[in-house]
């Protein structure tokens, strides 16, 4: 082995041991929310495709299929809604918030605002995610986005039997309203500011930054694993 290709491989392996010892240094790993292109929908389709049926359920208020799920994912509309993900070391999106606007006409809740528009916001967390607060942080994110979009109300419909859901509309003084087994919770938001845009902006620069960072990592990795054989990294 090329003698270069050795002082990589222990510089590679220093930086690994260096950012194991931050994240257990740490009691909670920096959560990042990306605004999502429709360059993610292959994220998308294999983030929803891994979900456990109980969650889709939870997710969609319904059992969807798979075909279903491609078709969801092949449909949203990223010039009317915006997308949030947070991605992993591999890649992988851990949490997705899927933020919707409607005409406030849409609203089920009558005179509910003065507003053009109204929000509606949907989570999903991957298993080996809970418990970190990733839907907390995507749930934050769009309400900020809201904000900024002079937007005075947030909705979230779901199943009451969605403890996740629940737990975030709770924690963030949602209205809750009850019916049928389903949930329907909505949120006031105060008007924007110079600190909420300031917010947004800060943070998209983060995630956009942390993802960089972690793609050309993972296009490193494999290119040294093609050309030289050190190993494959996992998927």
């Amino acid at each position: 082995m090329p003698p270069f290709i050795t002082q990589l491989r222990a510089r590679l392996d220093r930086l690994k041991q260096a950012l194991i010892a931050l994240a257990e240094a740490s009691d909670k790993p920096m959560i990042l929310v990306k605004e999502l292109s429709p360059r993610a929908r292959r994220h998308l389709l294999r983030h929803f495709l891994a979900l456990e049926e109980k969650d889709r359920l939870l997710r969609f208020g319904s059992k969807l299929s798979d075909e279903l799920v491609t078709r969801y994912v092949e449909n949203i509309d990223f010039s009317r809604d915006t997308i949030f993900g947070v991605y992993d070391r591999k890649m992988r999106l851990l949490g997705v918030g899927h933020l919707a606007f409607a005409p406030r006409e849409a609203s089920p809740v009558s005179g509910a605002t003065l507003k053009a528009r109204v929000a509606e916001f949907g989570v999903s967390v991957s298993a080996a995610a809970r418990g970190m607060g990733v839907g907390t942080k995507l749930f934050v994110r769009a309400a900020i986005r809201c904000r900024n979009a002079d937007v005075d109300t947030l909705y979230m419909h779901c199943l009451s039997s969605n403890k996740v859901m629940m737990h975030i509309a709770k924690k963030a003084g949602m209205e809750i309203h009850r019916d049928y087994g389903e949930a329907d919770a909505y949120l006031k938001l105060q008007p924007a500011n110079p600190v909420t845009l300031f917010q947004e902006a800060m943070e998209e620069q983060a995630a956009m930054l942390d993802y960089i960072v972690k793609a050309n990592m993972r296009a490193l990795f494999k290119w040294i694993s093609r050309v030289f054989g050190i190993g494959k990294p996992k998927a």
